[in-house]
């Protein structure tokens, strides 16, 4: 069926064919081969997509929300029912290992349509005080442009909120990894989305991404990606004076203060920094530890690095896969090479592939000792399995560290004693911070300080950025 849809836009209700356009490869980063080609959209793709978007948005803003709630249940659990082939479109698109895709690529995308539908439930569009109400509305129509890394949970952190605010929306999923939006595309179409409402057209950044940030009845802009496209985007978007959502890069510290837990605090953080393959913009990818137990963190890091299993996504014992395009697995090989010129002790991993794996993006999970701010491998994101252990003498010394950094999208703090945590979290400067490894909440609010973005995704302030505040006097 995908095959099918592969060379299509979703647009006004319908599936489109363009004449005259140009294919994309979607390479397969296990195997390194071609497995498909999808359409390269254009700026009239755009303005196409737009229109219908624009012309869908005065009925559907005024859509009751028991009928929003409606189309995201059905949208929740047609997600749920198609989980399997979700999974598996992850696995082909961008090696995410299948046993991740399963528990937590597709799990954590349907909760964000599952929390979103909470929130509705209860959330008041307006509030009078005396006789000024104030009427919280949906600010139109959206362009949404989603990256490759997590590319499911990025389009429902952003489309279910923008369709229980009641916006109209256009998609532009990457195009490294565009086969699981063209199955939500599909998912959307049988959950019953008004036509117009929901729109797809692939492409990259240069054409499709430009050409949604600066037009003129795109009301609102939502990207997540690098801080380079971040700021293009920007730019881009300045002249129609729209809202700019940015979910940008990241260098999240994960601060072990001395009081904490060790052998678990260690272990747990080489897994979250490593986590779909250090492929996350708040990965928690610099350990700062008490330097007087540098060797002990070391040996306990190495330990736990080499735990992890390397291999073909598809098998159900890998716990990593592949990097998932050459251009990353060229810039985490760089990446490593620098740390090594810049004197950093490699502990464990290091360059190339893991023994055994003669082909594909795959890379040894690899883990830098004394490494100074100054290094390249902490000041630049690497998105790739590669942990840099920061030593500091104290507390202060530690968060100083932690704080210098041009990011501040995720920070971690792990200790014993509870009070003092929190103290340090208050210090850092990040978007989101971590007390000992909590569970992931879906309603916290995530986004960045400094050049990780502006405005917030999930729960009820990911609901706020598609709403337009207005003031009704004398009411």
């Amino acid at each position: 069926m995908l095959s099918e849809r592969e060379t299509q836009f979703y647009i006004g209700g319908n599936w489109h064919e363009p004449v005259n356009v140009m294919r994309l490869p979607v390479v397969d980063p296990a195997s390194e081969q071609v497995i498909g080609h999808v359409a390269s959209g254009t700026a009239n793709d755009v303005d196409v997509a737009v229109a219908a978007a624009r012309q869908a948005f005065p009925a559907f803003s005024q859509v009751s929300v028991s009928e929003r709630l409606g189309l995201l249940g059905r949208m929740h659990a047609l997600l749920k029912e198609r989980a399997e082939t979700f999974a598996e479109a992850l696995v082909m698109e961008m090696g995410a290992a299948i046993s991740f895709a399963r528990a937590s690529q597709v799990p954590l995308a349907a909760e964000h349509i599952r929390v979103q539908m909470e929130i509705l439930k209860k959330y008041r569009f307006l509030t009078v005080e005396e006789r000024t109400a104030t009427a919280k509305e949906a600010i139109g129509v959206c362009a949404l442009v989603t990256p490759w890394n997590w590319p499911l949970y990025q389009i429902t952190a952003k489309v279910a909120p923008a369709i229980a605010a009641g916006c109209t929306i256009v998609l532009k999923p990457s195009e490294l990894s565009p086969y699981s939006a063209l199955l939500f595309a599909e998912l959307m179409h049988d959950a019953g989305i008004p036509a117009g409402v929901f729109n797809l057209v692939n492409g990259t950044g240069e054409s499709v991404g430009a050409a949604l940030a600066s037009h003129p009845d795109v009301d609102m802009i939502s990207i997540t990606g690098s801080t380079r496209a971040g700021v293009l985007v920007a730019q881009a978007a300045a002249p129609t004076v729209k809202r700019v959502v940015q979910e940008l890069g990241g260098k999240s510290p994960n601060i072990l203060l001395d009081d904490a837990n060790f052998s678990e605090a260690v272990a747990k953080g080489v897994l979250a920094g490593m986590r779909n393959v250090g492929q996350s913009c708040s990965a928690p990818t610099r350990m700062l530890v008490p330097a007087h137990r540098l060797d002990e963190v070391e040996e306990l890091a190495s330990a736990t690095a080499r735990t992890i299993r390397v291999g073909a996504p598809l098998d159900p014992s890998t716990d990593m896969g592949p990097i998932a395009n050459r251009a990353q697995f060229e810039r985490v090989q760089i990446m490593i090479q620098a740390g090594i010129d810049d004197g950093a002790k490699l502990v464990c991993g290091g360059l190339g592939r893991p023994a055994g794996l003669e082909s594909g993006f795959f890379t040894q999970p690899t883990i830098f000792s004394g490494v100074t701010s100054d290094m390249r491998i902490a000041r630049e994101e690497i998105f790739g399995p590669v942990i840099s252990i920061m030593p500091y003498k104290d507390e202060d010394e530690a968060i100083s560290i932690a704080n210098d950094t041009v990011y501040g999208l995720g920070a971690h703090v792990q200790s014993s004693d509870p009070e003092r945590a929190r103290r340090v979290a208050a210090r850092v400067r990040a978007g989101q911070v971590h007390i000992n490894y909590p569970p992931w909440d879906g309603a916290a609010a995530f986004g960045g300080y400094k050049r990780s973005g502006n405005g917030r995704e999930y729960g009820v302030y990911g609901l706020e950025e598609y709403l337009e505040t207005k003031s009704i006097l004398g009411y």
